[in-house]
């Protein structure tokens, strides 16, 4: 039996209308909303109304529930707040960082063959206007029977300016070891650049319990729509405070310059809202903050992190005895992600197969699996319906 804190875990679930008609499990796509961040976001739109939504209260607003929400993330990683800037998604986070380093000719980019293909279009992209060097090390055939760590830091070359990867791969479920890969990159700045490391955390943020600072990463873009379970458009970039002086705005305006009594621009803020831009859809930090405030009142982070582990050991468990089911993990989850292979069907068809059952799982295109993601928000009961429409399905003729 999972331990849990003392909270009304069924009053606790009926704050998320999404999971009251069907089982859940894309929360690596996008988090289910509660009622609370619903009202909360339609109560500030009503409020700018009432105020004025082009007025100094309005603005003064916008700025106080904006700093609140840098604080609250923050909070999340273990983080002095002027480290984070407030961006749309993970992809803003990472072009943040992508675009704004001073890149030359010949510079090298390494990634990993596990990154979403989003950010391997950027780096295609400037790769081809800055005439740099990219290569790719392949994660995928190691994952199981290999040592990463040594991979990357064997694809170090003397110009590396820059290593991208992801703390938990969105395809596999895999963790990273991003402590010992950043000790690494470390050790090996004997080239033309300090290596800096930029960090997908879309699928780490919300799963996992995260100290930034311990860890040591440069730069780690996340977003609050997955795991967080808040609304869409709002997400956060972490800049280490030894490297925001490297890392220069590629897009600029008011948020992030610095003033003089004429209003003449003089420079960049001192800390992460110099790489903001402009007008924000704010109510919707207001979904978010509630979102995180109804994390908070269930269990830390820790203890959200526990019991999602928990329930993807045992979803990975029980779908072993499936025959003609093969889990990408040989050893049991460390998150809650779980992906799957169904021998000689193409994953879409499960997907269909369970939506029609109202159980909602994705297909991932490479390696060709099913993902089913569980949260601590999962219930033991929904992984065993998972498990059991598994087995229904391959009893099926293909």
């Amino acid at each position: 039996m999972l331990q849990t804190p003392e909270v009304d875990y069924g009053n606790h679930r009926s704050a998320f209308p999404a999971l009251q008609n069907k089982r859940y499990f894309n929360y690596g796509g996008q988090g289910p909303l509660p009622w609370g961040s619903l009202g909360a976001i339609a109560k500030a739109y009503t409020q700018l109304q009432e105020i004025g939504p082009f007025s100094s209260a309005a603005n003064g607003w916008g700025q106080t529930i904006a700093q609140q929400l840098r604080i609250q993330m923050a909070g999340e990683f273990s983080v002095h707040p002027d480290t984070i800037t407030l961006t749309e998604n993970v992809s803003v986070g990472c072009n943040i960082a992508l675009w704004g380093l001073p890149w030359q000719a010949g510079d090298h980019i390494l990634l990993t063959d596990c990154e979403h293909p989003g950010i391997v279009a950027v780096i295609q992209e400037l790769q081809r206007r800055f005439d740099l060097r990219v290569s790719t090390v392949a994660l995928l055939p190691l994952l199981n029977s290999g040592d990463p760590v040594q991979a990357i830091l064997k694809g170090l070359q003397n110009n590396t300016r820059l290593v991208v990867l992801s703390h938990v791969l969105w395809n596999t479920g895999h963790v990273l070891p991003l402590r010992e890969i950043v000790q690494g990159c470390q050790k090996a700045e004997s080239g033309r650049y300090p290596v800096r490391l930029l960090v997908d955390a879309a699928q780490s943020v919300g799963s996992q319990a995260l100290n930034l600072q311990d860890l040591g990463v440069d730069f780690y873009a996340f977003t609050g729509h997955k795991w967080w379970c808040g609304p869409e458009g709002v997400g956060g970039l972490y800049v280490r405070p030894g490297v925001r002086d490297e890392l220069q705005p590629t897009f600029a305006a008011w948020r992030g310059i610095v003033e003089d009594e004429s209003g003449t621009p003089t420079g960049w803020k001192d800390n992460g809202q110099r790489y903001e831009v402009a007008t924000s859809a704010y109510p919707l930090y207001a979904g978010l903050l509630e979102s995180l405030r109804v994390h908070q009142a269930w269990g830390s982070a820790s203890q959200r992190y526990e019991r999602l582990r928990s329930l993807g050991q045992s979803l990975w468990q029980q779908l072993q005895t499936i025959p003609g089911i093969t889990c990408l993990q040989d050893l049991p989850p460390t998150t809650g992600i779980v992906s799957f292979q169904v021998a000689d069907r193409d994953p879409q068809d499960l997907v269909q197969y369970l939506e029609a059952q109202q159980i909602l799982v994705r297909k991932i295109r490479n390696p060709a699996c099913v993902r089913a993601c569980t949260h601590y928000l999962t219930t033991e009961e929904e992984v065993a319906q998972l498990v059991a429409a598994v087995q229904s399905f391959v009893g099926i003729p293909g």
